[in-house]
């Protein structure tokens, strides 16, 4: 099993012209199981599909390990998506 980072994109419904697009993170045996494991995560208007895919197994010089645990994420939905920009380099 590997950690995979999606990037999901989609209509931004009725009206609107830009697309939308969320970040989700799934645990799968392959790219392909990835693909459809977060494409059920999308939470937009009408159906996501994948923009860009990555298996994350180390980040900033630190191995990330997958450990079988029966605790699920609190919240099951982090939205750091939504963070305006002026306010992410705030502490900076």
């Amino acid at each position: 099993m590997k950690l995979y980072a999606v990037l999901l994109g989609g209509s931004g419904g009725p009206g609107r012209l830009a697309e939308d697009h969320e970040t989700v993170f799934v645990v799968a045996d392959d790219e392909k199981a990835a693909k459809v494991a977060a494409k059920s995560k999308w939470s937009g208007y009408g159906r996501g599909h994948v923009d860009a895919i990555s298996s994350v197994d180390v980040v900033d010089g630190h191995a990330i390990e997958l450990v079988p645990t029966d605790r699920t994420a609190e919240p099951d939905r982090v939205d750091f998506n939504d963070i305006p920009f002026d306010e992410a380099d705030e502490d900076s």
